[in-house]
């Protein structure tokens, strides 16, 4: 029991030079262990955005298709999606106010156009991204990704 004017035996008490360093130590272990694998997922992070908006644009071609009953061509390019097209083959019931809830056509998480081709090599039409490298084929993060291999 404390006594009225006594102070409590750990008072002003601060860590010592070796608690610190074991401090100092586990985080630098923790660092080099977690950092290269949280580096990583940026790259991933943006495949898989890409993945989403690719499907997001193939919805938005579906609803186009239901009501014009074709896909924009290949000229017309996403576009037709928030702009109804003025050449080529003008659909009739274009919707008002588009196709794309924002009105504009998103660019990749690289900044780079999405490639549309209607009709497709692989389907009615296909939509790619050329990846992190921004060029047609490449491997892990430059890979391109395409609608057709989205699952």
């Amino acid at each position: 029991m404390l006594k009225k004017n006594s102070r409590p035996i750990f008072s002003d008490r601060g860590f010592t030079l070796i608690e610190l360093m074991v401090v100092i130590v586990i985080l630098s272990i923790l660092a080099v262990w977690v950092a290269p694998k949280i580096m990583g997922r940026p790259d991933q992070a943006k495949q898989v955005k890409a993945q989403v908006d690719i499907q997001g644009l193939e919805t938005a071609l579906k609803l186009y298709k239901l009501d014009s009953g074709m896909y924009p061509t290949t000229e017309q390019g996403l576009e037709a999606l928030v702009t109804k097209p003025d050449a080529g083959q003008v659909p009739k019931n274009w919707r008002t106010g588009g196709y794309i809830e924002k009105g504009k056509i998103a660019k990749d998480p690289w900044g780079n156009e999405y490639v549309y081709i209607s009709p497709g090599m692989h389907g009615d039409f296909d939509i790619t991204s050329y990846g992190r490298d921004g060029e047609p084929g490449g491997e892990e993060f430059d890979k391109d990704i395409n609608n057709w291999e989205i699952e």
